[in-house]
């Protein structure tokens, strides 16, 4: 049975093509947030020291590339439009297209695999927000988050037994997997399943490997000094564990980032390398799921499970599948803070 979409919708958070898109992508990113200015200014510079490019796009445009020849060889067949929240092809651009080319209904696949309202919620919004600048806009639903889909688990503990034959043989043993994720405001994180999908995510990966020694941390926070966020910090936790004594090798896996944003290339690819090798720590990162062959055809099955009404969710560990359809109070938007 087809349940009568006619096309697909990426939506993702967007970034900079070159140099002087940088400021105005992060005042677009900021824009209403309690963020001060140096630290806009901070990220700016972490930006351009990649020529002021942002890998995410070249990502989602592989990515677009991949799905449509997973979905012309296995169905079904439907184009793929892409839209961004904070830079182009905005999603009101995107919509506006859609509407014109006779597009009635689409399934959304959003960049996130995690539950929050940065993640999931205020996509949702951006995705309200397009519809109603366009007249007659196209309805527009979302898959469902798949941090526990049995093929996301796959991906990422292949990555890290890739990451993990990299490391001596004689160290193997003793390394920590470390898994990463952006931190989130508490006033966020305590009104959704962010932390307990990340730790559920985690748990799975570390046992599809036979990793003992692992643990959860943060990275990229960006809120005012004063503002509770997400702990620990991926640095302060290897300055911590080295100063115990109990960690010889960091084997870093992004889980919270399906492709190398510019947070994984610095905060962990620069910054976070830079702290082992000044404690005398052995580095090594895990691949994000990027465009590999199992990850694009979950996907796909997930825009078959609602296209194709399948009866089937798959799902590993104890949490079960995510709703098809958001609650509506689920992940809601974390309370304004006073400037």
């Amino acid at each position: 049975m087809n349940a009568g979409f006619d096309a697909i919708l990426l939506v993702s958070f967007g970034g900079p093509e070159g140099p002087a898109d940088v400021i105005p992508f992060l005042e677009n990113v900021l824009r209403g947030k309690n963020v001060p200015r140096e630290r806009l200014l901070e990220v700016a510079d972490h930006y351009q020291q990649f020529g002021g490019v942002s890998p995410i796009n070249e990502q989602n445009r592989r990515l677009i590339a991949a799905l449509e020849q997973e979905l012309e060889r296995r169905g079904p067949k439907l184009p793929i439009y892409w839209g961004n929240r904070n830079w182009s092809p905005l999603l009101p651009e995107t919509v506006k297209q859609m509407k014109e080319d006779g597009v009635r209904r689409a399934l959304a696949i959003v960049t996130s695999a995690f539950s929050s309202y940065s993640g999931c919620r205020q996509y949702l919004e951006n995705i309200a927000d397009a519809r109603s600048q366009v007249d007659g806009a196209p309805t527009i639903e979302r898959i469902r988050v798949f941090f526990n889909h049995p093929s996301f688990v796959d991906v990422n503990a292949h990555h890290v037994r890739e990451a993990l034959a990299r490391i001596p043989p004689a160290r193997r043993d003793d390394a920590m997997l470390l898994f990463t994720a952006h931190s989130i405001p508490l006033s966020m994180s305590d009104t959704c399943q962010y932390v307990q999908q990340l730790r559920e995510h985690s748990r799975l990966v570390a046992e599809s490997v036979g990793a003992t020694r692992w643990a959860l941390v943060y990275q990229s926070r960006s809120g005012p000094p004063a503002q509770p966020w997400l702990e620990p910090d991926v640095n302060d936790f290897i300055r911590e564990q080295h100063a115990a004594g109990s960690l010889t090798d960091a084997l870093i896996a992004p889980i919270g980032f399906i492709s190398d944003h510019v947070e994984v290339k610095f905060d962990l690819d620069t910054e976070a390398r830079q702290t082992c090798a000044e404690l005398g720590v052995g580095f090594q990162r895990a691949a994000t799921a990027g465009v590999h062959p199992l990850f694009i055809s979950m996907l796909r099955d997930l825009i078959a499970e609602r296209v194709e009404s399948l009866d089937s969710r798959p799902t590993i560990g104890e949490i079960g599948p995510c709703p098809d359809v958001c609650d509506t109070d689920c992940c809601p938007r974390p309370p304004a803070r006073p400037h």
